[in-house]
């Protein structure tokens, strides 16, 4: 067996590798389908926007506490968790979607609930990777998961287009239910072996712990707030401006779905690249290539084309998927493993934080600046982030096996 495909020789790793599969195709078919179905039972970008951030906050509001879980609990079980109640509360979406009882309240409440069960799955199953391979299998291990995730995404924007074309959004959100309960049967066999934690002094010591790993490392802490702006830019464009463009232009929905799935098909791309092609400074280059990002909400303001919209974002999603390798892999070689899943919290924290105001704040935005000029501070906000993080000193002599010294305790003021 080649060395980049050693980790599938591991068990636990295939089980893992299997769930998280699972769930990215059932995601990868949900933002489309949900963003079709608010719109067929309103018409209103805004309300689209409060679905949406209601389940970015509450996903927010109990990340932390997520990672706190995934570093104390066993982590499969935990995930299995996780699955089944996303499971669970999906499928009443698209029981509500195909019998044409869609009201927001109630859709935002749902979109609260899964946003809170994903809390604790995003922390758990970055951190239960590097236990499920041995060290020198592992940043292998992390690029043939995520070239296994974005190729579910792949097909899952894809078959959410056609199936919101075809036959209604709802059959899409009950794909997604499905996908969350297959995800459950596969985290529910991975089996790991890990050091029984030690007592624990309570949440706000183990969040503290966390903050001052998290703190220490100056790279960290400015990647992750860099991309707090840049993921505000990207998921405005993704999730609300993109399928409103998409319903009044020639994109067209089955268009925008494919605009979607080019991302993943780069990500594709870009993870095999990664296999084999390791710059010095990879988070530098990956850093950099984030830029890229940005022809998505400028395409949409100057040239609303799907060929566009698809070379694009598979041009950008090639360049994201180098980021995202090297970030993890170096996460997981610097950070301890008993405190992994509250860094990773930390990270989802600070990246996400403005996702909810984001999406809440679009629907007002264009109402007062227009759609166009709305999609060009998108595009704003990605560059003025990748300038932040190449224009700084500690990202740019950063290497995959060298990382910044931590600073003295003396230095660093828990939070």
């Amino acid at each position: 067996m080649p060395a980049a495909l050693a980790p599938m020789r591991y068990r636990p790793f295939r089980h893992l590798t299997i769930g998280t599969t699972a769930n990215l195709l059932g995601n990868g078919v949900a933002p489309i389908a949900l963003a079709f179905a608010v719109l067929d039972a309103t018409g209103s970008v805004g309300s689209l926007g409060l679905v949406v951030g209601a389940r970015s906050l509450t996903g927010i509001v109990f990340l932390l506490y997520g990672g706190v879980l995934a570093d104390r609990l066993p982590r499969g079980p935990l995930l299995v968790g996780s699955s089944v109640v996303s499971a669970v509360s999906q499928a009443v979406v698209a029981a509500l979607v195909l019998t044409h009882n869609v009201g927001i309240p109630l859709l935002m409440l749902l979109a609260a609930v899964n946003g809170a069960s994903s809390s604790c799955y995003q922390p758990a199953a970055q951190a239960l990777l590097p236990q499920t391979v041995p060290a020198e299998s592992r940043r292998s291990a992390l690029a043939l998961s995520r070239i296994a995730g974005s190729s579910a995404t792949i097909l899952g924007a894809s078959l959410g287009g056609v199936l919101v074309a075809a036959i209604g959004p709802g059959w899409g959100l009950a794909v997604d239910a499905l996908t969350f309960a297959l995800a459950a049967t596969f985290f529910a066999l991975v089996r790991v072996q890990a050091a029984p934690p030690a007592p624990s002094p309570g949440v706000v010591h183990e969040l503290r712990v966390g903050w001052k790993e998290f703190t220490s490392r100056t790279w960290v802490w400015v990647i992750v707030v860099a991309f707090c702006f840049l993921n505000a830019g990207l998921t405005a464009s993704f999730t609300v401006l993109g399928p409103a463009v998409a319903d009044t232009t020639a994109i067209g929905r089955t268009g925008w779905g494919l605009a979607v799935a080019a991302s993943s098909f780069g990500a594709v791309a870009g993870g095999i690249l990664s296999l084999r092609w390791q710059p010095r400074r990879a988070i530098l280059v990956g850093c950099a290539l984030m830029g890229l990002t940005a022809t998505t909400p400028l395409l949409l303001a100057l040239a609303p084309h799907t060929w566009a919209l698809v070379v694009a974002n598979f041009v950008a999603g090639v360049g994201a998927e180098q980021a995202g390798v090297a970030w993890y892999s170096t996460l997981n070689e610097q950070i301890p493993e008993e405190r992994l899943a509250r860094v990773y919290a930390y990270d989802d924290l600070g990246s996400y934080l403005a996702l909810p105001l984001a999406q809440f704040a679009t629907g007002p935005a264009v109402l007062l600046l227009g759609l166009d000029a709305t999609l060009y501070t998108a595009a704003a906000l990605i560059l003025l982030a990748t300038l932040t993080m190449v224009a700084t000193p500690s990202i740019r002599a950063l290497t995959p096996k060298t990382a910044e010294p931590l600073r003295t305790s003396q230095d660093t003021v828990p939070g």
